[in-house]
């Protein structure tokens, strides 16, 4: 699987987050970031923020007020089935290399961009952790940075392997 960075986002915390040229990553994520509830965001396993461009056109679609960087995700990507993506797979995006950790649990700050919107992208299958549900990968996956470096919008993410 193979895409591309549309977008690279970041805020001093909450959302919407902002578009930036470009940006360094570390172990503990986007240089420059924050969150406004670190007691549920950020950390090592939680450095960063993905989430698919087709799920925003989708849920744009559908009504939502959203955008690029408006559901507080660092990376928009496109190019990549969020439905298949899963916890462990590796990627190499720019020069660093992410590991999915957690699909991230919609909180109540995103109401903001629609009523219902948890709903529309997180349920009790993709709770349990079952990709078959329909709403997988809708709301994004947290991953941790196993190598940093810099990231730009245009560079490719891909796919390296399944994390042992």
């Amino acid at each position: 699987m193979t895409g591309a960075i549309l977008q690279i986002n970041v805020s001093p915390g909450g959302i919407p987050k902002l578009p930036i040229a470009e940006a360094r990553v570390t172990q503990t994520g986007i240089v420059g970031d924050g969150w406004a509830h670190p007691q549920f965001h950020g950390g090592p396993n939680q450095a960063l923020l993905l989430i698919c461009s087709e799920a925003i056109e989708a849920l744009r679609a559908k009504g939502y007020a959203v955008y690029p960087g408006a559901l507080g995700e660092n990376l928009t990507i496109a190019g990549i089935d969020h439905r298949q993506m899963r916890i462990g797979q590796r990627y190499r995006a720019g020069e660093t290399l992410i590991e999915l950790t957690k699909v991230r649990v919609p909180c109540n700050t995103l109401s903001a961009l629609g009523p219902g919107i948890q709903a529309e992208i997180y349920d009790a299958l993709v709770k349990a952790g079952d990709a078959t549900s329909p709403r997988w990968g809708m709301s994004g996956f947290y991953a941790a940075v196993r190598r940093g470096g810099a990231i730009r919008p245009h560079d490719i993410i891909a796919l390296v392997d399944q994390a042992v």
